[in-house]
């Protein structure tokens, strides 16, 4: 087996081990009977709550891979993916969002890390606008995640974001730039995070995956920095945005409407960064394939999504893959092969 080959292989005996650790804790969490309320993204809904029984019994299981660093993650309240950082050598947590493109700080945790406007500058070093928010850019001397040193970056300032809500304390979000910067790949299910730190070696993922009946999804990076995959619903074509910072799979409502899919109201609210709070229900789904993965039947969320989601350049998007499903699916992000590997 060449050397590529066996690095692969511990990616995917990481993710066969906590799946059978999994199955023997049904007894505590049994992932495939759902909660009846819904979670997504902004919103406030707890569909599929991702349990770290598995992930406890299994800390053994942190390999050290040729040409790779690895970072343990772990799921906090409404299936947020959350890392483990030192921010300018102070703790914090942010959550792994491949929704998002930047590294964003809530300002009032940046305060608390130094990071601000430039030494003996009034001003910062720039501006960018995210949902049509224009927010300040500012500078991080350093950031760390285990043995993984990120070195210095610049960093979004936003007075509140979808990191605030929720019991688990998140900081931020670490977005993806630095994500494919240094081609990670995330395993949802083992909640570990690999790093390429030497660009000369190769995981070969696809083969290796193919054989342990993983089915592979090729990813695609939007004109808007978004990633997505093709997916069919009624035999609909269309593109979901892939977003580990979503915490349930929801479609927009129109869409469904059209495909005549019946939803059920619930008595939750989706609240998204601009203010809009919007009501979210629940419709049963039989037939959605991402790629030519058949999704286990599920009730996914629907709302009436912003135009920010439904538009990634010149992409209409169909609905949003969250971490409920990802998790289910033992999803593998692999943003060096620009995969997404499901099963």
């Amino acid at each position: 087996m060449s050397c590529s080959n066996a690095v692969a292989c511990v990616v995917l005996s990481a993710e066969q081990s906590v799946a059978k650790k999994s199955a023997e804790d049904s007894g505590h969490y049994n992932h495939r009977h759902l909660a009846r309320c819904v979670v997504f993204a902004l919103v406030l809904l707890a569909m599929a709550p991702i349990s770290n029984s598995a992930a406890a019994k299994d800390r053994s299981v942190l390999p050290l891979l040729a040409g790779y660093k690895t970072v343990r993650v772990h799921y906090g309240p409404l299936n947020k993916m959350i890392m483990s950082v030192r921010i300018n050598g102070q703790p914090g947590n942010l959550l792994v969002d491949t929704g998002s493109n930047e590294i964003i700080l809530d300002t009032e945790a940046a305060t608390t890390f130094g990071v601000g406007p430039p030494p003996r500058a009034w001003r910062y070093i720039g501006f960018t606008e995210i949902n049509g928010q224009l927010l300040p850019v500012a500078f991080m001397q350093s950031l760390i995640a285990g043995n993984m040193s990120f070195g210095s970056n610049p960093v979004v300032l936003r007075g509140s974001s979808r990191s605030g809500t929720g019991k688990a304390h998140v900081d931020g979000v670490l977005g993806l730039e630095i994500l494919l910067r240094h081609r990670a790949v995330i395993n949802c299910r083992t909640r570990l995070v690999f790093f390429k730190v030497d660009q000369s070696r190769h995981m070969n993922l696809s083969a290796v995956a193919s054989s342990e009946k993983f089915i592979r999804v090729p990813l695609r990076r939007e004109a808007s920095g978004a990633l997505t995959v093709p997916c069919s619903i009624h035999g609909q074509s269309g593109r979901l945005l892939v977003d580990t910072g979503a915490f349930v799979t929801t479609f927009p409502d129109t869409f469904f409407k059209w495909l005549g899919i019946s939803s059920e109201p619930t008595r939750v609210s989706a609240h998204f960064p601009t203010g809009t709070t919007r009501q979210v229900s629940a419709a049963q789904i039989n037939d959605l394939k991402i790629g030519d993965f058949k999704v286990p039947p599920s009730k996914f969320g629907v709302a009436a999504l912003p135009r920010f989601a439904l538009r990634q350049g010149g992409t209409r998007i169909s609905g949003i893959l969250g971490m409920d499903t990802l998790y289910i699916c033992h999803a593998i992000i692999d943003l060096d092969g620009m995969n997404l590997f499901l099963k």
